[in-house]
């Protein structure tokens, strides 16, 4: 690809790239045929049956094609993968999103089937990136963590062959080519901290080439060019029709994502339900884990707020993304200026979230807070009280309505606390079952609270003792208002009918987490719960400095015959 290409590989222009290789072996017994000759593979979108499962990928780590040993004996099954790679390179009946799912099984019918369908690439004369860029414009990279791996370990081996030159091996190359994967998502994605720099990019690819390092230069001129230009994820041509039909850049996601990027799911869909719209203001007090915020990062900041399914969206006045401008008024909404770049904010996940009332926070009116499951902690501000409240209580029901039992914490050597896992994934489970898992969660917080705070750590103990102490408590106390909540959300919407929102407000009223309990009034003389009457404050008089008292100092005197 032009503008981005890494130009320091020393790989001619007209190098040779060896096509439709054929492994060592005796050849097929018939020559594939023309693809409109050729015999039907199975239904689209149907696999093909997959071999027992093999100890390889297809080919030796070391990158020649060799065929791998079939268990029938023979290598009658070369020429069907040979028709089926040519149709599915040529989209003949298939789709993008449907060729992952050909290449990456471990078995060795898919093996064959994706050496062979690589060997349609030409990589010859490309540098890494340019060559990557032109393989995930074919096909949509899709599957789990190690299916995807396994199809690009098939494109490492490919380029390799290709240019001979440039990587000692292909798992050289392999690890290259993850690297490049993994830095255009914490360069492009969303990422809660500062994006990896060129010299960290280097650092941690130190000893990745075979046992030794890279060349600087290449990891810097690779680094450049995906920080230049993102790489660019293929899309079925009927998705992207139906996002330009939907709005074209109306999309409620931030424009790094209109593509689909596999390293980068949302939960929730196109299908999703929008829970509420409107106009706050927003202030980050502590990012991931509970870190406070720097201070040149709390500023509050107008954005038009869109709860859509699980997942709650930022929108900037003005620009690409369909947002009016709001008029302006008078108040702490300032209507900005025209921005460029991208106009939508991070998405947050309001799953395993409790939102409720900022009461602390008075600078402000109508403020409440939320906290996600992963500890971050925002403020937000409504134009009015009614409209908080509205806020609170439908990210309360969707947090309640969606939110999955959490799994176990991490085990360690170390007896350290560590948080259960909370898992993004949306519950499909009905409302009144959600209820009663809640309601148990609570009883076992509960249970779990009554139990830790009647074993006190040791006064005479350690630092970290003590911190483990009052990090499990604070958690428990939390996690208990959080189920409260959700328990009490719960029970007002199956009792509403689970059917309408705006009647659901009106019956149950503002749901909001439950008060802390009022402290009581120490008494002097008696224990009586009666509140004391206000004591008059003192009024302290300042005294002239002539009727202040002076105090000297009297010195003996000291017998000047005995000095």
């Amino acid at each position: 690809m032009p503008g981005h290409g890494c130009a320091w590989l020393s790989v001619s222009p007209g190098a040779s790239c060896p096509g439709r290789e054929v492994a060592q072996g005796p050849p097929p017994a018939t020559p594939p045929p023309h693809p409109a000759m050729e015999e039907l593979p199975p239904e689209t979108g149907e696999e093909p049956p997959p071999d027992p499962p093999a100890s390889t990928h297809g080919s030796p780590p070391g990158g020649s094609a060799v065929t791998p040993a079939l268990p029938n004996g023979g290598q009658g099954r070369r020429g069907e993968a040979q028709r089926l790679a040519a149709r599915l390179f040529h989209l003949d009946g298939f789709k993008r999103s449907q060729v992952a799912a050909f290449l990456r099984k471990n078995n060795d019918f898919s093996g064959m089937v994706a050496q062979e369908y690589l060997d349609f690439f030409q990589f010859g004369g490309q540098t890494l990136d340019q060559a990557l860029r032109s393989f995930l414009q074919a096909l949509v990279l899709t599957g789990e963590t190690q299916e995807r791996e396994r199809i690009l370990g098939h494109f490492s081996r490919r380029y390799h062959r290709c240019n001979p030159g440039a990587f000692p091996s292909p798992d050289a190359v392999h690890s290259l080519t993850c690297a490049i994967m993994l830095l255009n998502t914490d360069l492009h994605g969303q990422r809660l901290g500062r994006a990896m720099t060129s010299a960290e990019f280097v650092a941690n690819l130190s000893g990745m080439m075979d046992g030794q390092d890279f060349p600087r230069e290449q990891l810097k001129a690779l680094y450049g060019s995906i920080r230049n230009e993102k790489l660019a994820w293929a899309a079925d041509e009927e998705e992207e029709e139906e996002e330009e039909e939907a709005g074209g850049g109306g999309s409620l996601a931030p424009p790094g994502r209109k593509k689909s990027n596999p390293f980068l799911d949302l939960p929730g869909g196109a299908g999703a339900v929008t829970y509420r719209r409107g106009w706050v203001a927003r202030k980050v007090l502590a990012e991931a884990d509970g870190k406070k915020t720097p201070w040149g990062r709390r500023g509050w900041k107008p954005f038009q707020a869109v709860l859509k399914g699980t997942v709650l969206y930022f929108l900037k006045p003005g620009g690409r993304t369909g947002v009016p401008r709001r008029p302006p008024e008078p108040g702490p909404f300032p209507v900005p200026q025209e921005e460029e770049g991208p106009e939508a904010e991070e998405p947050l996940g309001v799953h395993h979230a409790l939102a409720e009332r900022a009461s602390k926070y008075t600078k402000r009116p109508n403020v409440f807070r939320l906290q996600t499951a992963d500890w971050r902690v925002f403020l937000f501000q409504a134009p009015t009280p009614e409209e908080m409240f509205s806020w609170i209580s439908r990210i309360n029901l969707v947090a309640a309505l969606f939110s999955s039992p959490p799994f176990p914490a991490a085990v360690g050597s170390q007896r350290r606390f560590v948080r259960p896992i909370l898992p993004a994934a949306p519950s499909r489970s009905p409302p009144e079952e959600q209820h009663r898992s809640h309601e148990a969660w609570m009883e076992r917080v509960a249970q779990e609270l009554f139990e830790h705070q009647r074993n006190l750590p040791e006064k005479r103990g350690r630092a970290r003792d003590l911190d483990e102490y009052r990090l499990k408590k604070e958690y428990l106390l939390y996690e208990r208002r959080r189920y409260e909540t959700y328990v009490q959300v719960l029970e007002t919407w199956i009792s509403a009918g689970a059917q309408d929102l705006e009647g659901w407000e009106a019956q149950a009223g503002p749901v909001v987490a439950p008060p802390d309990p009022p402290t009581l009034t120490k008494a002097h003389s008696s224990p009586s719960l009666v509140p004391e009457p206000p004591t008059a404050p003192t009024i302290r008089v300042k005294r002239n400095i002539s009727e202040r008292r002076t105090v000297r100092k009297i010195v003996p005197k000291r017998n000047k015959n005995l000095l």
